[in-house]
């Protein structure tokens, strides 16, 4: 059973998404501050977190800056309905996805499930997909973990996925509509910018190449290309 926890200063919300994901089958427990939730997320007890951003003591991008120094824990952050720089912000940070209140606790239940399967088969044991080793990056899907010319990348789940799409078919345009569905385990919504957020934090974390090239380039209106030299 997966092991949730959810940091929101809302006790009523927390009981009753709580009661609702005990029902969905997931072990769920909440903490009511920042620093708590912090403190729980490097725990190592967990598989997973749900954050609000508003917290006392310390604010959910806080704590989310603080816990991917070190930590790839899979998070998705809970932002004010309509306020697009929250999401902005919590995806650049590092956030999986986000979801904006008021939600319908079947829409978490399908988010969580989506980010966890991403890190970890149904058999609980991560993904064995082929090895793959292209333009100086070795990706690992068994050990989820992805090395650029000797230095490993702290990537999340997301940032993984899309790595792994762009690198299979590298030198080919991979279209955004395909990258939503097979990684985000979503539709395409043409107001949803996150797939977009996505990339772009995956392009700072590989940088350019030595001598100044983009690695993925958009094509625009279309997709992404991993490019090829």
């Amino acid at each position: 059973m997966d092991k949730i926890l959810l940091i929101d200063d809302d006790e009523e919300l927390c009981e009753l998404v709580s009661e609702y994901l005990t029902v969905e089958g997931f072990d769920i427990e909440s903490v009511n501050d920042g620093q708590t939730g912090l403190e729980g997320t490097r725990s190592g007890e967990y598989d997973m977190a749900i954050l609000d951003v508003m917290l006392p003591k310390m604010n959910g991008f806080d704590v989310l800056r603080n816990l991917r120094e070190d930590s790839k824990l899979p998070v998705i952050m809970l932002t004010a309905r309509g306020d697009d720089m929250e999401r902005i912000v919590g995806l650049e940070i590092g956030a999986d996805d986000y979801l904006p209140k008021p939600f319908n606790p079947r829409e978490l239940a399908a988010r969580l499930r989506a980010i966890l399967r991403r890190a970890f088969s149904e058999n609980g044991e991560p993904d064995g997909s082929e090895k793959l080793d292209v333009d100086g990056i070795q990706l690992s899907p068994a050990s989820r973990s992805a090395v650029l010319e000797g230095k490993e990348l702290n990537l999340t789940s997301v940032e993984f996925g899309l790595l792994h799409e762009l690198l299979k078919d590298a030198g080919k345009i991979v279209k955004k509509e395909d990258l939503s569905e097979t990684v985000l385990e979503r539709k395409l919504s043409p107001y949803d910018r996150s797939l977009d957020m996505h990339i772009s934090n995956l392009r700072k974390k590989l940088g350019p190449r030595a001598d100044g090239s983009e690695r993925i380039k958009t094509i625009r209106s279309v997709g992404y290309i991993y490019t090829v030299v």
